[in-house]
């Protein structure tokens, strides 16, 4: 087989859980033989690199914006594509469906992953809510068949659009701590802190966490890594806490350093709302982390009972994180828990498996 990805930041992953799948499967897929065509943006990875791994790589322009560099890009690529011979586009983002009109007329196989449901976030104005919607609503018509990375996605779009998709989620690596050294650039100490890794924005709910950490009895940490690639008014409010134990560490790209926090931290909170399977939460579980999730479907479909729900509530966090701090063998009870949920359903073997028979089954026209 021969597939195009679109729709990401490009290949290697730096960034986000698209990025990371389109390593994972198209690393995989050439392995296998095939042979895989990989779109990222210029400027985000060593645009001299041609091929990583033996997947072919494409660095395309974009215009630069919080509403245009996706869309854009994405664009671009697919005009490029049309000259290529390849048997499935496989394009991520519902955002970029609108594209793939062009494809669709010419017959071209399309394959979209939808993502989340990104019209809820509360970043975007009511013009970026009605096109998410409108864009999910064309999905249904502009592609082979629609990939939803969880089953309450796929629910969704059958109840809302009457409209069957394929569901496969995203996936995670068993990895364990080499560097924790590492800690010592931020001064911090393995057990000593409670971990959040996201992008803060208001539909992660920092806050919530923020405000339940507040009311927990103990001198352990709150460490918080990640930003937002906008001015935000929601992080300026979240930094007035006057918690000296909460600490915010802003992005961090540098390797390993992530994997790092996350191995030695005490627990993980996961507040994510918005979306399918979401990475974040994969790779704690992975990394075996003791997980508070955000008590809403997506969430609970991966947990189930390798972590702990929670309540969109400080009260209720702040009870769970205090048991946690007050009975540690209870807390570490989840560490293996956690792994074994992963090899269970989320391993990147089974994962690409799962994408290379659907790829040939779109091929062989079983999607139309």
């Amino acid at each position: 087989m021969k597939i195009a990805i679109l729709g990401t930041r490009g290949v290697p992953a730096k960034y986000g859980g698209f990025e990371t799948c389109a390593e994972e499967i198209s690393v995989d897929l050439v392995a296998k033989g095939h042979k895989v065509l990989a779109y990222g943006r210029k400027g985000n990875h060593d645009d001299s690199q041609k091929e990583y791994k033996g997947v072919k790589l494409y660095h395309i322009p974009r215009i630069k914006g919080k509403i245009t560099e996706t869309f854009s890009n994405t664009f671009f690529s697919m005009i490029h594509v049309l000259f290529q011979r390849v048997d499935v586009i496989y394009v991520m983002n519902a955002a970029n469906i609108p594209i793939c009109f062009i494809s669709w007329l010419l017959r071209k196989k399309i394959v979209i992953n939808v993502d989340g449901l990104e019209w809820k976030r509360k970043k975007w104005g009511k013009f970026a809510q009605n096109y998410y919607q409108w864009a999910e609503k064309l999905s249904t018509y502009f592609s082979n068949r629609i990939i939803s990375d969880s089953m309450g996605i796929a629910e969704y779009y059958l109840d809302r659009y009457k409209t069957e998709t394929t569901f496969i989620a995203y996936g995670a690596n068993i990895e364990n701590s080499e560097n924790p050294d590492i800690l010592d650039e931020y001064n911090l100490k393995p057990r000593e802190y409670f971990f959040v890794a996201s992008r803060l924005e208001p539909e992660n709910n920092v806050d919530i966490t923020i405000k339940a950490f507040e009311k927990v009895q103990t001198d352990k940490k709150l460490v918080i890594a990640g930003g937002a690639n906008y001015d935000s008014d929601f992080i300026k409010e979240i930094h007035k806490t006057k918690d000296e134990r909460i600490i915010f560490l802003g992005p961090i790209y540098t390797e390993g350093h992530i994997k790092e926090l996350h191995c030695n931290c005490f627990a993980y909170v996961h507040g994510n709302e918005v979306g399918g399977t979401n990475p974040a939460l994969l790779k704690a579980l992975g990394y075996g982390n003791t997980v508070l999730a955000l008590n809403v479907n997506f969430n609970a479909e991966v947990i189930k009972n390798a972590g702990i729900l929670y309540d969109r509530s400080a009260d209720d966090l702040a009870r769970k994180i205090q048991s946690l701090v007050d009975d540690e063998e209870f807390c570490f009870s989840f560490k293996n828990k956690a792994k074994n949920r992963i090899k269970e359903a989320y391993t990147w073997e089974k994962i690409s498996n799962e994408y290379e028979v659907f790829f040939k089954d779109v091929i062989n026209g079983k999607f139309g």
